[in-house]
């Protein structure tokens, strides 16, 4: 027969297990469901609790647009040919006189090279006078010189050519080959083009946006449209800042998931089983899967519809759920669309809870019978 100290040890471990469970909260990585729903606003919280279906994952499809405004796309491309402030021309001129009035005694031509085009695109021709250069043409110009010189010297004969200058640049910066000032010519004067020229992007094409600011004006496409829609090739204007960066959208992934992170966008859309996907997707010991969240701050028009009212004014605190486990749940949560901002939130499953709290009970319970075990000499 045991003595009696061994008798009531493993009650008593069995029963400061209880004690220790009751008195303190089991760990969890977050609010559980029963939590989250008590914040919804039928609970005089301030959030409204969404099942995701079919309707609310096409009403809530909403991904920020982008793409060049009319004032890009409807832009001409220049042509090659055309002077600009800041240009540098070649100028020749022949006169058919012996002693002309710009050719030296030996020569009947004269050579005016590197004529710069002023900030308010003139030039000055000795005996011609200042002459509007920018807006015309080599051969329109050639033309204005050829019949201010008529007056003064017989049959002038005049060339001008077009030299490399810094009259009709664009700026590249950000993730591409080579950044810096490119001048715009006959092979680069749209946006796919000189950003070949500039040695393409660097970073991952998906990702890729290019904004172009003109002016005061910006605007932002993804790298890939540019080549899926010729529309957006557009054409450059001298003065264009062309930038190149990585999308900078995110979302936050927390609970029961195989990682707690920030998470960037790997594409231009993203859905929640992929961005679920991204983090690891779910622990099969943690993760309930009929338990997952995402909170977002909503526009009003879009929550109305949602809720399928009219009367709500500003951004609206909601939180989506989603059931992996139902039929269509899978289907839903691949269409359900993430947007910047989002936080995913995985519950755990309730067996995930059972298995802590044996665990809690189970190891202090060995503890205490084996302190007293020692303590009474018992094996």
């Amino acid at each position: 027969m045991k003595p009696f100290y061994t008798r009531w040890a493993r009650p008593v471990a069995m029963l400061a297990a209880l004690a220790i469970v009751a008195g303190c909260g089991l760990p969890k990585v977050g609010p559980n469901k029963r939590q989250i729903f008590a914040g919804s606003v039928e609970r005089e919280g301030d959030a409204f609790i969404v099942a995701v279906n079919d309707r609310v994952a096409r009403a809530t499809a909403v991904v920020p647009a982008l793409g060049f405004s009319d004032r890009f796309s409807s832009a001409s491309v220049l042509t090659s040919d055309t002077i600009r402030p800041g240009d540098v021309l070649g100028l020749t001129i022949w006169e058919n006189v012996d002693d002309g009035l710009l050719s030296g005694e030996v020569s009947s031509s004269t050579a005016l090279e590197e004529v710069q085009v002023d900030g308010s695109g003139f030039i000055f021709v000795p005996y011609a006078g200042r002459l509007r250069a920018a807006g015309n043409t080599p051969e329109q110009l050639r033309v204005a010189i050829t019949e201010k010189l008529e007056d003064q010297t017989p049959d002038p004969q005049v060339e001008v050519r077009r030299l490399a200058g810094d009259g009709a640049t664009v700026s590249l910066s950000g993730a591409v080959g080579g950044q810096g000032v490119y001048a715009i010519e006959r092979p680069t004067r749209t946006l796919a083009a000189m950003l070949s020229r500039a040695g393409g992007v660097t970073i991952e094409p998906e990702i890729a946006q290019v904004t172009v600011i003109r002016g005061e004006e910006t605007s932002t496409i993804w790298f890939e449209d540019l080549f899926e829609n010729p529309k957006l090739d557009i054409a450059l204007r001298g003065g264009d800042k062309i930038l190149v960066e990585g999308d900078t959208r995110s979302f936050t992934a927390l609970g029961a998931t195989a990682a707690q992170a920030r998470v960037p966008f790997e594409s231009q859309d993203l859905s929640a089983l992929e961005a679920i996907a991204q983090v690891g997707g779910l622990v099969s010991t943690a993760s309930d899967p009929t338990g997952v969240f995402i909170f977002r701050n909503e526009a009003a028009e879009i929550s109305n519809q949602v809720l399928g009212r009219e009367d709500l004014i500003g951004a609206q605190r909601m939180v989506y759920v989603l059931n992996l486990t139902q039929p269509n749940g899978l289907f839903v949560a691949r269409d359900f669309v993430i947007r910047d901002g989002d936080t995913l939130y995985v519950t755990e499953a309730p067996y995930s809870q059972w298995t802590k709290t044996l665990s809690l009970l189970i190891n202090p319970a060995t503890q205490v019978a084996g302190s007293a075990s020692t303590l009474f000499g018992t094996n």
